[in-house]
């Protein structure tokens, strides 16, 4: 760890130039594309929107898709570190926890047997999924006299990730027109969507996102260990429950806004910790920016990739995260 990096000056000015990048990026988001609008065209949009083609593209889906990945890159990063946290696991997060499997598999069958389309009805689906396959982990990593471990943790995410991930294949291999309603968005993708689906979930997410500010400094002593903690006087039953809940939200946001974009969760958090240590009241802020940052920025990429088609940003991600996962497992947990 570098310690000219650990004094709040720095850390200040870090954050800060994370900022920038992300505010460069998410132009970049309204700019590139198939077709590229020149910074005139951007700002008209909105100063003087006149009903044109490029106006409404802009306004209609290069500003929502801008908006969303921004939302569920930063919600994933801070949920991954959260999970990272309580559960003492460096490979923690969402998608090898299975929760973003659970969101999916509860999308997938409302939209199969319930013909389920409105998108507020989505995000309550999505964090009723990922509520249930989390508390499925809990009880699985919990049973046996050493209790809740981070191996155990480990495998029975891996286990749930696995069999929601195989009723999800199964329901729609039953089902050929919800297979093709449904594939691009379990393929994880932020184009198409729409400022309705952004406005039905981003209060609920925001809320969360300050939910996980307000409990950093209880996450800071939950991570000297329950006994430390308790022997501080604080409610660990209720510290790990609110940050549960907080996971929850954020991870099925996340879902029912772009489908079950993954290894975000394990990517930033480790870079975050890198940069400003493992002090959560830094650590959260750090990883809401650089999350969406790199959402952003991976969907920007995504659509150069096989020009004049757009790669899914859920492919992207993983062609960043599955190198990284693997060197965070060789190196024991340590970036």
């Amino acid at each position: 760890m570098r310690k000219e990096l650990l004094t709040s000056p720095f850390k200040i000015a870090g954050l800060v130039i994370a900022l920038l990048l992300l505010a460069v990026a998410f132009v970049c988001s309204l700019k590139f594309g198939i077709n590229t609008y020149s910074w005139a065209k951007i700002v008209e949009a909105y100063t003087a929107f006149n009903g044109s083609n490029e106006h409404i593209i802009i306004q209609t889906t290069r500003m929502p898709r801008a908006l969303i990945g921004a939302l569920v890159g930063g919600s994933l990063a801070v949920a991954g570190a959260l999970m990272q946290a309580i559960t003492r696991n460096p490979l923690a997060s969402p998608s090898i926890f299975g929760v973003n499997a659970g969101a999916a598999f509860a999308i997938v069958l409302a939209v199969v047997f319930f013909n389920v389309t409105n998108l507020t009805q989505y995000t309550w689906i999505a964090f009723f999924g990922a509520a249930i396959s989390a508390g499925g982990v809990y009880l699985l990593g919990s049973i046996g006299r050493d209790g809740l471990t981070p191996i155990k943790i480990t495998l029975a995410g891996s286990a749930m990730t696995a069999f929601f991930a195989s009723l999800t294949q199964g329901v729609l291999l039953s089902n050929g027109k919800a297979f093709d309603q449904v594939l691009v968005w379990l393929v994880g993708s932020v184009a198409g969507r729409t400022m309705e689906m952004f406005d039905s979930v981003f209060l609920y997410m925001l809320a969360a996102l300050i939910g996980a500010i307000i409990l950093a400094p209880h996450i800071n002593v939950l991570a000297m260990g329950d006994d430390v903690a308790k022997g501080l006087g604080q409610s660990t039953i209720f510290i790990k429950a609110s940050a549960a809940i907080v996971i929850v939200i954020l991870a099925g946001g996340s879902v029912a806004l772009a489908g079950p974009v993954v290894f975000i969760g394990i990517i930033i958090p480790h870079i975050a910790r890198f940069l400003v240590g493992g002090d959560h009241r830094w650590l959260i802020p750090y990883c809401a920016v650089l999350g969406a940052l790199l959402l952003v920025s991976a969907d920007v990429g995504s659509r150069f990739i096989a020009m004049p088609k757009e790669v899914h940003v859920g492919v992207t991600t993983a062609l960043i995260g599955v190198p990284f996962f693997v060197y965070i497992a060789r190196k024991g947990g340590r970036f």
